[in-house]
């Protein structure tokens, strides 16, 4: 090697790990880097690129997805984290047939995205925060999302959409 050599650390044969994960319902085995974030082994190895890099370094959300039922923001959590997990990205959120999830139905009917950057991480989000507060108020819905940045909307209609997938 001389000064100046491009050198893919990734492909050079460093140690692997076999991982099982089941990623919208499907289960998979690879072998991945120890190293290698939620993230872009969704976006790299399983090719679902739903789930965005926004910032990296776990500020905006446009990564989210679910973890056995729960959001996290998938560029802080390994790959080899989630060996064993169920994982649901934005691509699992619709049913088999292409029904949108009622969360997803609601951005579109409430013009809850701009630029759509920053939706699947929100879908996911909101989700979750559904999950765990069914009736939440204005001000819960704005806390509960006050880690995944929007810069386009204002959240107005944002928290419109997960106000009306509460059934407010």
């Amino acid at each position: 090697m001389q000064v100046g050599d491009v050198v893919d650390f990734g492909r050079q044969g460093g140690s692997t790990v076999e991982i099982r994960v089941t990623v919208n319902g499907k289960q998979h085995v690879s072998d991945v880097e120890p190293r290698t974030l939620l993230v872009h082994y969704i976006r790299e190895v399983l090719e679902l690129t739903g789930t965005n890099v926004g910032c990296d370094t776990s500020s905006c959300g446009a990564c989210s997805v679910h973890i056995d039922g729960e959001a996290v923001k998938s560029c802080t959590v390994l790959a080899v984290q989630a060996d064993g997990s169920n994982v649901t990205t934005i691509e699992g959120m619709a049913a088999a047939d292409g029904t949108l999830h009622p969360m997803q139905k609601a951005f579109m009917e409430n013009h809850g995205l701009q630029c759509g950057y920053c939706t699947p991480g929100m879908v996911m989000a909101a989700t979750s925060l559904l999950k765990e507060n069914p009736n939440p108020t204005e001000d819960e819905v704005r806390i509960g999302l006050e880690g995944n940045l929007c810069r386009c909307t204002g959240y107005h209609n944002i928290v419109k959409s997960v106000l009306a997938a509460a059934g407010k």
